[in-house]
């Protein structure tokens, strides 16, 4: 009788470049070896809840929730979304300016997601008010006028003129403008207690699955178009396009250099606390 594989729980986004990256291991299109992969999808900010519990063995998380969570996972050297001069965005309903925020009501997707950490640096740490709701009800509260502008991820960056929204800034931009490296937004993390060699090998089938997606992209990107709100196909490999590609494979020294440096600069404003050393698994 063959050994019970081991079982990874792998927790992520229900939304287009996620499913992308997981489409070969969640449709068992690669050999797993000694592992068993099952899927839980949920937003980034209930997954980085829950690795603050340390629910899941892998798991999606922002990069802004990695220093409450390190203690339990170290960071995945592939797997991560990366704004490369774009990002997530602020809208509102009038044409504004960054100085038109200050004291305005903000609906933001989570207060661990790297979009809130980066609008909190670009704003100053208090300046704003915000209310937390689902990523995908934010375009229509701000349209409705329930909120005065909305913090916006996922594919409501491609879909927020659609409701004659007014982009306010892009917080890839600004962080590129600040610091020349882009913004390292999600990542995947592994619990710790796995040892040392599974992590190493589960890091390493992550990998061969986003490999097989850019092999394979006509395929992937079919399944990933379920996951799209309002996105048809050319929209929905231009998203994937956006945030699955080289950075996804490996951080490189220089998406390292600005994981460090996002937070560092987290740190000193206030906004999270210390990182220690980052460990990418590779």
């Amino acid at each position: 009788m063959k050994p019970d594989k081991k079982l990874i729980r792998c927790g992520h986004s229900p939304d287009p470049d996620d499913a992308f990256m997981f489409y070969a291991l969640a449709k068992d299109l690669i050999d797993t070896g000694a592992y068993r992969f099952v899927h839980e999808m949920a937003d980034i900010e209930t997954l980085n809840r829950r690795a603050e519990r340390g629910e899941l063995e892998l798991s999606a998380i922002s990069l802004h929730a990695y220093p409450y969570v390190r203690e339990r996972y170290a960071l995945m050297n592939c797997g991560c979304s990366m704004g490369d001069g774009y990002g997530p965005m602020v809208v509102a309903r009038e044409p504004w300016k960054i100085a038109n925020l200050k004291g305005k009501m903000i609906a933001v997707p989570g207060e661990r997601t790297t979009a809130f950490l980066a609008m909190s640096l670009c704003l100053g740490k208090g300046a704003f008010k915000h209310t937390v709701m689902p990523f995908d009800a934010i375009l229509d509260a701000v349209a409705k006028g329930a909120v005065d502008a909305g913090l916006i991820i996922h594919e409501g960056q491609l879909t927020f003129a659609k409701q004659g929204l007014h982009l306010v800034v892009d917080m890839g931009v600004w962080w590129m403008e600040q610091t020349g490296l882009p913004l390292p937004l999600g990542g995947n993390v592994i619990r710790r207690d796995l040892g040392d060699a599974a992590m190493v090998e589960v890091t390493r089938l992550l990998k061969q699955s986003v490999e097989y997606g850019l092999e394979h992209r006509r395929e992937a990107i079919d399944y990933a178009l379920a996951f799209g709100r309002d996105l048809d196909k050319p929209l929905t490999d231009k998203f994937v396009g956006m945030y699955v590609n080289k950075w996804t494979l490996d951080y490189g020294d220089r998406g390292r250099t600005a994981v460090r440096e996002l937070l560092k600069r987290g740190h000193a404003a206030g906004l999270m606390p210390d990182a220690g050393e980052i460990e990418f698994i590779s």
